[in-house]
């Protein structure tokens, strides 16, 4: 058996429950409780799970910004964002969190580890077992579909409803002064932000535009009565 997981196309409804089902087991768990801003470190922690930063060279397919390393359940993000807004961090981590969850076959990884410790004289075969599984940006409508897998699950994770509920309370979402308010309490990308509240309808932002509706309905009026 793969340390990968055959691909599997799984639906939004699906990827939410496990995000939401990891930050249930959180809440239940003394010292784990998710607070926000998010740290998705704690994440890591909770799954046993590390994580470093390290310079990351590219390859022949070009830059990497993270990958995991099953068989040492090992998340080493390339140091060279470290210049990017913390949102943009929290993003990358939890994003690798999701490729661990749902692509990586966790059992079959500890099971190498298990066997490299005991030393069984198949060394050659398992070295294969620990190659690192490195995030790509495209390349095949299955990697495509990977990745976007693993990016709805980081929007799941840092952005559960409940908490975006709770958060756009009394708040305008039209405004981008109260967006921003609302992505730093949060500790998540303001890009990021705004393609999750797009998802659940509450405001459209138009391709291009600037302009935030409350929604899809409303755009779709604006556009019958300008078109």
């Amino acid at each position: 058996m793969s340390i990968l997981k055959p691909y599997s196309f799984y639906r939004k409804e699906s990827i939410e429950h496990r995000a939401n089902d990891i930050l249930r087991q959180m809440h239940k768990t003394a010292n784990f409780a998710p607070k926000w801003p998010f740290d998705a470190s704690l994440v890591a922690d909770f799954l046993d799970l590390g994580v470093v930063w390290d310079y990351i060279p590219p390859d022949e397919e070009g830059a990497i910004a993270a990958r995991i390393l099953p068989t040492e359940r090992l998340i080493e993000i390339n140091e060279e964002i470290l210049d990017k807004p913390q949102g943009f961090q929290e993003s990358t981590l939890a994003h690798e969190i999701g490729h661990w969850v749902l692509h990586i076959n966790q059992d079959e990884a500890d099971g190498v580890v298990q066997q490299l410790e005991l030393d069984l004289g198949n060394y050659g075969k398992l070295r294969e077992s620990e190659e690192p599984f490195v995030c790509r940006g495209a390349g095949s409508s299955k990697i495509d579909s990977i990745e976007w897998q693993a990016q709805y699950f980081a929007g799941c994770l840092l952005m559960p409803k409940s908490i975006l509920e709770e958060k756009r309370q009394g708040r305008d979402l039209t405004k981008w002064s109260n967006l921003y308010k609302m992505k730093d309490e949060l500790g998540v990308s303001i890009s990021n932000l705004t393609y999750r509240l797009q998802e659940f309808g509450w405001i459209s932002i138009p391709k291009g535009s600037r302009t935030i509706y409350r929604g899809s309905a409303e755009v779709k009026g604006q556009t019958q009565l300008f078109g």
